[in-house]
């Protein structure tokens, strides 16, 4: 078996292939043979070094594979059976917590860059069953993110507007999932491909910001001067303000990423006069997981990928990534 670590100080060169020898599972774990992942930022920027991280750290929050051996005392799982990782291990139900937040793979301990490991079997779901594996590890962290978004932290109904921004792996569950629930979607892209592909996947309103910066105002237009119920922020300073001006009265903003900055300024006036909210999200809990995986396998849901490297190409997987050239979820397969 073959993994790849991370080396002090950090940086796409200091991504290391090494050999590695699976451990057997002690009392309440599970031997996974780990067969993908998927790219997230939270990687990116520990690969980099701006969330530092230990000498020797396996990087990736994502897995998806096969049990190969169980140790004592876990009945939850067999060998052969299809599992998912959770991107917090200890947030089972209920609200967010420092302590339920702790333990990410990836970045707390170590993550599933490898093709194997051993871990809690309570670090692990079932993976849905209409899904293969590279498709399931997209789940984990941007469908959960985006699941909990739409899902659980505010309370659309059919024929609602939500506001999508960009082509990344967050942007186009939410996208999914309104769809899926019969939300109306304005998507924003500086590509004229990209917003093409965007309307293909259901969004009615398509926005090039570049040609556009004044989107906030474009989205009132498109909604009649009703607003987006909710906006899914994923650019942070930059596009915050615009999202404020965008957002319906009584609508909610839920910040998720910091793509363009990690602090800015907010039109605090604007926000409170239309009675909105800006409300973080981080990923979500066991429960959250379970529910969004009933809803992929019910409506068929299919995450999109926009290309799969293998496991000895993550440097060049997380390149891609960096050039923003990408289309959905960058996958690597063991």
């Amino acid at each position: 078996m073959q993994a790849i670590s991370l080396k002090a100080p950090a940086g796409l060169d200091q991504l290391t292939l090494q050999d590695i020898t699976p451990r057997a599972p002690g009392r309440g774990e599970i031997q996974v043979e780990v067969k993908a992942s998927s790219l997230n930022f939270h990687d990116y920027v520990v690969v980099v070094g701006l969330l530092p991280t230990e000498d020797g750290r396996i990087p990736l929050s994502d897995g998806a594979g096969v049990v190969t051996a169980v140790g004592e005392g876990v009945s939850e799982f067999a060998v052969g059976d299809r599992v998912l990782s959770y991107f917090f291990p200890h947030w089972q139900d209920g609200s967010a917590s420092f302590e339920r937040l702790q333990g990410v793979p990836g970045d707390n301990v170590d993550g599933f860059a490898a093709g194997s490991v051993t871990m809690p079997a309570s670090a692990f779901s079932r993976m849905p069953a209409n899904l293969d594996f590279a498709e399931a590890a997209t789940l984990t962290c941007a469908g959960l993110t985006a699941w909990r978004a739409l899902m659980v932290e505010t309370h659309l109904t059919p024929g609602d507007w939500v506001l999508v921004q960009g082509s990344g792996g967050v942007s186009i569950f939410a996208l999914q999932f309104a769809r899926m629930m019969g939300c109306r979607v304005i998507a924003t892209s500086s590509s004229a491909e990209k917003l093409a592909r965007l309307g293909e996947l259901g969004a009615e309103g398509l926005i090039n910001y570049r040609e556009t910066p004044d989107w906030g105002d474009k989205v009132l237009e498109l909604t009649g001067g009703h607003g987006a119920d909710l906006v899914v922020e994923v650019g942070g300073s930059g596009t915050v303000a615009q999202s404020v001006r965008a957002v319906a009265f009584d609508g909610c903003i839920s910040m998720i990423g910091v793509l363009t900055g990690f602090s800015g300024e907010v039109p605090t006036a604007e926000l409170f006069q239309k009675n909105a909210r800006i409300h973080g999200i981080t990923v979500g809990s066991h429960q959250h997981q379970a529910d969004m995986i009933a809803a992929v396998e019910a409506n068929d849901l299919h995450p999109v990928i926009d290309s799969r490297f293998p496991l000895e190409q993550l440097a060049d997987a997380f390149r891609h990534q960096e050039s923003q050239q990408h289309f959905g979820k960058i996958c690597v397969e063991m």
